[in-house]
């Protein structure tokens, strides 16, 4: 007849050897207190997004100063997932550079297509990578956002996209050789073009494509 197996539940009383040791008081204190904090300011970030993304209200006109500097740039919110707004234009951003020569002139450089080496990068490339597809449309979103058809940052957050698409010029043209001391913008913007029945695009006249040139803009040691 089998043996039956001895009833151990009751071998190690509650806080023997088996049981976790407790936290010292002060730990315990410590603990409680960081989670205090990070509940806290998990729901401050979620009432900041919030009072963005919501329509505008008493509470985010009196506080926008402080919403716009919590979002951005890091915590930009829009709604593109849910309501996708397709490109209904393709710019073509080009750079030129200038220096210095030793005689005391200005030699500035041909322009150079930034736009043409993105989609060289994207063309028959499976996965191409975030910053290839979206990183300079996306500088140049931003900046035209921020400054509509003035070149003049009136606001931090203008300033900071006027900077953001610079460094992103100078780190692309700063491999080139020859000194770089100012950057210039070139963007063509043209309309998508339609297609007809048959799949064909019709040549769009030159009346079309929009031209635009943005300022010298001087390139400092911390731009490279």
């Amino acid at each position: 007849m089998p043996t039956a197996l001895p009833d151990r539940r009751g071998d190690n009383p509650p806080g023997g050897p088996d049981a976790p040791a407790a936290l010292p008081p002060v730990l315990r204190k410590a603990t409680r207190s960081i989670s205090v904090m990070l509940v806290c300011f998990a729901l401050l970030h979620l009432f900041f997004l919030f009072l963005h993304v919501a329509p505008e209200n008493q509470i985010s006109r009196r506080y926008a100063g402080q919403i716009q500097s919590w979002v951005f740039p890091f915590f930009e919110q829009n709604w593109r997932l849910f309501a996708p707004d397709p490109e209904s234009a393709v710019p073509q951003i080009s750079v030129r550079t200038a220096h210095t020569s030793a005689d005391g002139h200005y030699q500035v450089s041909a322009w150079f297509d930034l736009t043409a080496i993105d989609n060289a990068g994207v063309r028959h490339n499976p996965f191409p990578s975030h910053t290839t597809q979206n990183m300079l449309r996306r500088a140049w979103t931003g900046y035209l956002d921020s400054h509509s058809t003035s070149d003049v940052s009136y606001t931090d957050r203008a300033k900071m996209w006027q900077e953001y698409l610079r460094n992103i010029a100078v780190d692309r043209v700063d491999t080139r050789p020859g000194a770089v001391e100012w950057v210039q913008l070139r963007v063509r913007t043209s309309p998508v073009p339609n297609y007809d029945a048959a799949g064909h695009t019709h040549p769009l006249p030159p009346s079309a494509v929009d031209t635009r040139k943005l300022p010298w803009w001087k390139v400092t040691a911390h731009d490279h």
